[in-house]
């Protein structure tokens, strides 16, 4: 019988339940909201009304591959439902694609022309597409000897990132902070590149550059093919900590990376665990206290808060003269994001 790839509606109860029986039956456990509602499109292969293979896309990040074991066409069918995605995507205009996957099937996707990022036990990071992690790293400026590194989400930018970045630029010759991009939060990349930029300027010692794909955000990394969904931080963590150390840090002779504690969020406390854990020897891990305004770690949250009960105020302590000013400036667009369902709790 000829396969037919279809598109499928996971909004229809129906075709939702064929779909995740389907997976399910793959060993695929996690179709909670967080994972499922980011979902752009999703195909089918089908032989008749059966389905034998299927695939996703959330942006750029294909999810939720999965082909019948039981048909001698696995491979054929793995195949095209990856070259229908990519043809998707491309027909966005959306050409460098990645994709997290079981380190098993690396090979597979590696067949049908992804590059592998990195692999850990758990999981492997692979990307397809005209540029690629190489060219990234060559955008980026170099030095002379030594540097160290900060990665931050700067949601927005405050005085306590800016206390983080001044202790390492007085320990280092020279300091690199990486900004996190994800435009999942309520300051886009973008704007938050260019706080960090602006709060910093005067540090002569500091380049700020964007994470770009190879700084892996929670909001990207998918849960849907672990065991548990309590093992996602950690195993993103370890993933983003394996990119650091095994591409970033020996390309840009990166050898120490700045943390700051975070009492306040378990989630970080594990990311900050992980990478004790994974970045030695080949990069020392410095943590650094958090910085404090009136007895209370300062806290991004406090500002977002802050911007969305319009206290402005209440910046004054906060954020530095140059992220006040773009909050003050900003305001109102801000707070129409926030409105429209922007969440502003976490870190």
């Amino acid at each position: 019988m000829d396969a037919e790839i279809r598109e499928m509606n996971l909004q229809n109860p129906d075709e939702f339940e064929q779909w995740r029986s389907f997976l399910a039956g793959l060993g695929i456990a996690n179709f909670t909201a967080d994972e499922v509602d980011p979902l752009d499109g999703t195909i089918g292969l089908f032989e008749g009304d059966r389905l034998m293979a299927t695939g996703s896309y959330s942006e750029n990040i294909l999810k939720y591959i999965g082909v019948c074991h039981k048909t001698s066409e696995n491979g054929v069918y793995f195949n095209k439902i990856v070259s229908t995605l990519l043809t998707i995507l491309g027909q966005q205009g959306i050409f460098h694609i990645f994709v997290f996957t079981k380190p098993q099937y690396s090979a597979s996707f590696q067949h049908v022309g992804f590059q592998e990022i990195v692999h850990s036990e758990n999981a492997a990071f692979l990307e397809t597409g005209p540029t690629s992690i190489n060219d990234y790293l060559a955008g980026i400026p170099k030095v002379e000897g030594a540097s160290s590194a900060i990665v931050m989400n700067a949601n927005p930018f405050t005085l306590g990132h800016r206390y983080l970045v001044e202790e390492a630029a007085r320990h280092s010759r020279h300091v690199y902070v990486f900004v996190v991009s994800t435009d999942k939060s309520l300051f886009n990349s973008q704007e938050r590149l260019e706080m960090v930029k602006a709060g910093t300027a005067d540090l002569e010692n500091v380049d700020v550059v964007s994470g770009s794909d190879y700084l892996v955000s929670y909001a990207t990394f998918p849960a849907y093919f672990l065991k548990s969904d309590t093992s996602r931080v950690r195993y993103q963590t370890t993933i983003d900590a394996l990119i650091f150390k095994e591409r970033i840090a020996p390309t840009l002779n990166i050898t120490t990376r700045y943390l700051g504690t975070e009492p306040q969020s378990e989630t970080t406390n594990v990311y900050n665990e992980v990478l004790e854990s994974v970045l030695p020897p080949t990069v020392q891990v410095e943590i650094i206290p958090r910085k404090e305004t009136d007895g209370k770690i300062i806290s991004a949250r406090d500002v977002r808060l802050a911007i969305k009960d319009d206290r402005l105020a209440d910046l004054t302590g906060l954020v530095p003269p140059t992220t006040a000013t773009f909050i003050t400036e900003h305001k109102a667009e801000l707070q129409a994001r926030i409105r429209k369902g922007m969440k502003i709790d976490g870190n």
